[in-house]
């Protein structure tokens, strides 16, 4: 059985992110959508454990798609759980630079351990998590950008209060 992981923060988890889920869910036996912590990131909206919560929600229906945390690192995670392939959706040539960049580098660490470039559709391509927080601030409408089981999660952190 293949698995994969696609790591991330989804923070909160985006079109985007659910379109790369679906697409790496098809071509995966289990696919294992991990909350990660990323040091350089900053303002969080949505603690991990919401997040988790949030992922499971609008990926419920999949039936080959668990959705769980890790705060260690993706090489460590991956080989714990017997997974070899990493899933990574791209954006831009800026994300391409630098995700291959973590490839080599979870490579070194993890030997068997393989990253999988998935193109974002176009219509995702300008989308992310920090555009979702920044319009969610002002309260902008977010039918377009979060899927709809989580838009009032979104838009109630967003000012303030609890998801």
């Amino acid at each position: 059985m293949k698995t994969a992981i696609y790591p991330g923060s989804f923070d909160p988890v985006t079109l985007g992110h659910l379109n790369i889920i679906k697409r790496a869910a098809q071509a995966f036996d289990r696919l294992i959508v991990c909350v990660m912590v990323n040091s350089r990131k900053t303002g969080s909206l949505f603690n991990p454990k919401e997040r988790v919560e949030l992922l499971r929600r609008v990926t419920g229906q999949l039936r080959n798609v668990e959705v769980d945390f890790s705060n260690g690192l993706l090489a460590d995670y991956a080989r714990e759980k017997g997974a070899h392939v990493v899933v990574k959706g791209l954006r831009a040539v800026s994300d391409y630079e630098s995700e291959v960049q973590m490839a080599i580098i979870n490579r070194k660490l993890y030997h068997n351990l393989d990253t999988f470039f998935i193109p974002s559709s176009e219509k995702y391509t300008y989308l992310s998590s920090t555009v979702v927080r920044e319009m969610a601030r002002y309260g902008a409408d977010l039918s377009d950008f979060v899927p709809r089981e989580i838009i009032s999660d979104v838009e109630a952190k967003a000012r303030g209060g609890q998801s």
